[in-house]
């Protein structure tokens, strides 16, 4: 493509300092499936972040990592509360139903987020057997529209799920871009509001591939290096997954990649509310801003800088920033939206 593109942070390369890693990491040999220093290193950099009980389990990517999270904490008859817009929901085809055998009950959302009224409403029927038996409630953070939960409201949905003995799972594909904005540590508004299992992603934040999946609660993860296998997200030179997460997580690159992209994003959605024929349509707290503009320039303004188009019937699009989105970038989008619509 000739320029950096807005249409995912799935399409920028891998950051320097990542590669640097899988470079080390390709010297000589070592221990497979996880029996090597890097496994090692990369595990307790998460134990450090997260806290000394904290079970880490390593995935090929994110459609893997959750769902062998929810396989961990559910039966096949059970069923998962989440945003009609969730990953597992929308995204990941039907594999969350197949492996699980659980039923996706979806909340509708105009903000990616769900909130606990809307919630207790889902959980129904508690011990009828002709009815699916809620056992999860599934948020993202950053949600789907980029926006944030707070650490606050983080706690009020792990209330409930505590009330009606219900198990709650973060998908944190995008969770560095949310730590960044919320100016928090990951333990303050994960492992500490009462999130007990955490898709913690890494290929949206500068890796090759690789994610994590953390047990704040070490019985949750009994079986889970069985449900890994039969996931088939056991990596043999698992070394190549570590080592990018140790480099992920260290020297805070972790921070600094979602900041740049974050600050990006805020560098377009000022330039984007500059044009009158633009509408912002969500708060804009990550990587991702969207956005309604005039549909017959979108094919035209895609061909130079691509991106999706998220609602179809309202043209609104859905524009994302990655660690190496530049303010070169930025504005060359905004000029050649602004001649678009200036031709209007």
């Amino acid at each position: 493509m000739k320029n950096r593109t807005f249409a995912s942070d799935n399409y920028a390369g891998v950051h320097p300092e990542i590669m640097e890693a899988l470079l080390r990491a390709n010297h000589g040999h070592t221990g497979s499936y996880g029996a090597d220093e890097y496994t090692e290193r990369a595990t307790q950099k998460f134990k450090t972040l997260f806290g000394d009980s904290t079970v880490v389990y390593f995935a090929y990517n994110g459609t893997g990592a959750n769902v062998l999270a929810l396989s961990a904490l559910t039966h096949s008859f059970n069923s998962i509360i989440c945003s009609d817009l969730a990953h597992i929901n929308v995204d990941e085809s039907t594999a969350p139903e197949k492996f699980t055998g659980c039923k996706l009950i979806t909340i509708p959302t105009t903000d990616g987020k769900i909130y606990p009224d809307q919630i207790e409403e889902k959980i129904l029927r508690v011990d009828d057997q002709h009815h699916p038996q809620a056992k999860v409630i599934s948020i993202s953070q950053s949600t789907e529209y980029a926006t944030l939960y707070t650490t606050s409201e983080v706690k009020a949905i792990s209330a409930i799920a505590k009330k009606h003995n219900l198990f709650l799972h973060m998908d944190g594909s995008r969770i560095a871009n949310a730590a960044a904005s919320l100016q928090e540590d990951f333990k303050t508004f994960t492992k500490d509001a009462g999130v007990d299992v955490l898709s913690f992603g890494g290929t949206k934040n500068g890796m090759m591939f690789g994610e994590a999946i953390l047990f704040f609660n070490p019985e949750l993860a009994k079986y889970m290096k069985f449900i890994r296998k039969q996931g088939m997200q056991l990596h043999s030179k698992m070394r190549f997954i570590s080592a990018q997460f140790d480099a992920l997580l260290s020297n805070d690159l972790w921070k600094r990649n979602a900041e740049h992209s974050n600050k990006m994003t805020k560098f377009l959605e000022g330039e984007l509310r500059k044009n009158k024929s633009v509408s912002i349509t969500q708060k804009v707290e990550a990587n991702g801003v969207f956005a309604t503009m005039p549909p017959s320039i979108i094919p035209t303004l895609q061909e130079e800088h691509f991106f999706y188009v998220w609602n179809d019937k309202t043209s609104e699009a859905r524009l994302m920033c990655s660690f190496d989105t530049t303010e070169e970038d930025v504005l060359n989008f905004a000029k050649h939206l602004n001649s678009l619509t200036s031709a209007l």
